[in-house]
């Protein structure tokens, strides 16, 4: 399978434009990647204004990705702000390649340095979702700070770990050394979408990450607008965990 993650520069809080990016980033860039991964917030980058700029699922935002979907024939992992009655989440959406949302992940672990936690909800619950044959584990940004949720998708026996970012540059050693962690402790895929370019608060270098079953590192990407394919394969996962049974000894206190 082939994977594609998708770095690009988010205009702060502005959907219209970032939807031309992407659709021209897309017409441009896409070649035969069968699943695509965005960004965290895709199309607003990292806000607190969820009353304005949250949504249901018949919105602009789920709209577009599940058009683009469906045309291209493509799984997309896209992050959104959810609307959920009176409540917010920070959510990863799984969106196949008919254009039907198959899974949704609201973020667990809010990012309460900036205060995240005062306008979204938090979830218990991670997710698990399938692309052919492919186990994918998903988690956003911040959620990459603590092991316990992907030790989960590690007793799942996950072969893919997903994460949608918005991390600035001053961490972003941070967000390359712990995704290589989880991808080495899980024995699996770990594929991170980072953006690039600028917010009201903080600036980002992208360098989105591929790390294999064993922590080696599939691709360097530099700080442009691209997307990334890398090769994920389902018989690396399986040769990995039975020459490395370490899967089989956790034992969870």
């Amino acid at each position: 399978m082939k994977a594609g993650i998708v770095q690009f520069d988010q205009e702060f809080e502005n959907k219209e434009n970032n939807i031309i990016t992407l659709r021209k980033l897309l017409d441009k860039k896409l070649t035969d990647e069968d699943i695509l991964i965005f960004p965290e917030m895709t199309l607003t980058g990292y806000t607190m204004n969820t009353r304005e700029f949250g949504e249901e699922l018949d919105g602009i935002g789920m709209t577009f990705f599940i058009s683009e979907a469906q045309k291209r024939k493509r799984h997309f992992f896209v992050g959104m702000i959810e609307k959920d009655e009176n409540n917010y989440f920070n959510s990863l959406y799984h969106i196949d390649n008919k254009g039907i949302i198959t899974a949704s992940y609201r973020k667990i672990h809010p990012f309460s340095f900036a205060g995240e936690e005062k306008y979204y909800q938090s979830s218990l619950e991670p997710v698990v979702t399938k692309v052919e044959d492919f186990k994918i584990g998903l988690s956003i940004c911040y959620d990459l700070r603590f092991p316990e949720l992907f030790r989960h998708y590690g007793k799942e026996k996950c072969d893919i770990i997903i994460n949608s970012a918005n991390w600035p540059v001053q961490r972003i050693e941070h967000f390359k050394l712990l995704s290589r962690a989880r991808s080495v402790e899980n024995l699996c895929y770990f594929l991170g979408a980072n953006r690039i370019g600028k917010d009201p608060f903080n600036e980002f270098s992208g360098e989105s990450v591929a790390f294999d079953p064993k922590g080696d590192e599939l691709l360097k990407p530099d700080m442009t607008e691209n997307i990334f394919k890398v090769i994920i394969s389902k018989e690396t996962v399986i040769e990995t965990r039975n020459k490395y049974p370490f899967l089989n000894d956790i034992r969870l206190i």
